[in-house]
């Protein structure tokens, strides 16, 4: 009683803090109204919470963000050489001047804030539903109150296959910003969509993304988090999958404080495939990250992949939490799951929660983690052809990193990534 007081308390305080937003069209309120309602039936989260024990999220739930530095790139920005449209968010709100015209050929994109205004807009659909669904059998309290509060992001609705990658560029001026953002993107059958992100958004940051991917459709996903070393991140998609749609998701996480990021994935449609990857490099005791995945196989025929990389030292921290669960019917469903840490020191740790739930007698599902220091044979072979130590350091980080960037269809956005890998790599060896 008296941790659930606590909890009660916290919340309200947090909830104290966050401005209201402006009135919408009805179907907006009526979504706010619930996602709050489920805040305060859930209440935020603390680590006596089972997706939490890992990762104490007290600073992504006090009422005010923690004070976070702002980071002057030393680097081109990552994606830069690759034809895009650019859409910027600066603390949490969109940069007209800084970005590119909305007008795509194929898209019907929109800013949140005016999707909202709309009585009859496709995103009432959308917005909030998936969030509500994911928080089944799982509480995911940040999510709802992103739903609840969110008047910033972008409704993007596809129909035809995208021209060119939407590219989402996230900055903050504010060291003490503390940013809610939430994307809708629908793909309509046989559609098709790319999507990179990039920044660090806020010193604290809670995004929402819902994905609706009709039959046919694909969406493409592509994120880097860094270099910002304060940053405070808790992300999360709720995807939608009807028949022979595919979704590959990967992320690139560098430095950072604490970063949470979070996918739930529902295949409802046979012959579907779903992929979500990622690698992490973290370097010091203040480095914390934390990827959780569930993927629910309710129907024929469904891949899915979970294939999560991490190399930690200096103390770092690193967690993956992932369940496959196969209802009842879901025949022919292949699901595997991977985690792996490489941890450079004694004093860095992986701590790894790896789930299979399967109701069905025809499958073919499997999950392994591993932890684990470099192959020392492996090391020695490379010295003893004459590559310096640290330069054969570098090639087995990144072997190991390689099964997670093939992950992404797109040759050149995973040349772009491995180059922003080899340059952490690089300045941690000078």
């Amino acid at each position: 009683m008296v941790m659930q007081d606590r909890k009660l308390a916290l919340t309200e305080d947090r909830l104290a803090k966050i401005p209201r937003p402006a009135d919408g069209a009805d179907w907006v309120t009526q979504a706010r109204a619930a996602a709050m309602d489920r805040v305060i039936a859930m209440g935020l989260p603390n680590k006596r919470d089972e997706y939490w024990k890992f990762t104490d999220p007290a600073t992504l739930v006090q009422a005010d963000a923690p004070e976070a530095n702002t980071l002057k790139p030393s680097e081109p920005p990552i994606f830069d050489e690759i034809d895009r449209l650019k859409v910027v968010f600066v603390d949490g709100v969109f940069d007209a001047d800084s970005s590119d015209d909305l007008a795509l050929a194929g898209l019907e994109i929109a800013r949140l804030v005016d999707a909202m205004a709309t009585d009859d807009h496709w995103a009432k659909d959308l917005y909030g539903v998936l969030e509500k669904n994911g928080q089944t059998p799982v509480h995911r309290p940040l999510a709802a109150l992103n739903t609840a509060f969110a008047t910033d992001g972008l409704a993007i609705r596809v129909t035809g296959k995208a021209a060119k990658p939407i590219s989402l560029i996230y900055h903050y001026n504010s060291t003490h910003s503390d940013a809610i953002l939430h994307h809708c993107i629908k793909i309509e059958e046989g559609a098709e969509l790319t999507v990179l992100e990039t920044g660090p958004a806020a010193a604290r940051f809670n995004k929402v993304m819902e994905v609706d991917i009709s039959e046919g459709g694909t969406f493409h996903h592509v994120r880097a988090q860094g270099r910002d070393h304060e940053r405070r991140a808790v992300t999360a998609i709720f995807a939608r999958m009807q028949a022979n749609s595919a979704l590959k998701s990967f992320t690139l996480t560098v430095n950072g404080v604490l970063t949470r990021n979070e996918c739930v994935i529902d295949i409802q449609g046979d012959d579907v495939s779903a992929h979500v990857a990622g690698a992490a490099v973290g370097d010091g005791a203040d480095f914390h990250h934390d990827d959780t995945v569930f993927v629910t196989h309710d129907a024929l025929n469904g891949e899915s992949r979970q294939v999560f990389k991490k190399v930690l030292r200096n103390g770092a921290t690193g967690v993956f939490q992932g369940k496959i669960l196969v209802k009842a019917g879901a025949q022919k469903t292949d699901g595997y799951q991977i985690s792996q840490a490489l941890l450079l020191d004694d004093d860095s740790e992986f701590l790894a929660k790896p789930e299979l739930e399967i109701y069905a007698d025809d499958v073919a599902c499997s999950h392994g983690s591993t932890t684990g220091a470099i192959d020392e044979d492996a090391l020695f072979y490379l010295r003893s052809r004459g590559v310096p130590a640290q330069t054969a350091n570098d090639l087995l980080v990144l072997a190991f990193l390689a099964e997670a960037l093939d992950e992404i269809a797109d040759e050149t956005l995973a040349a772009a990534l491995l180059d922003r890998l080899e340059g952490w790599l690089a300045r941690r060896s000078s």
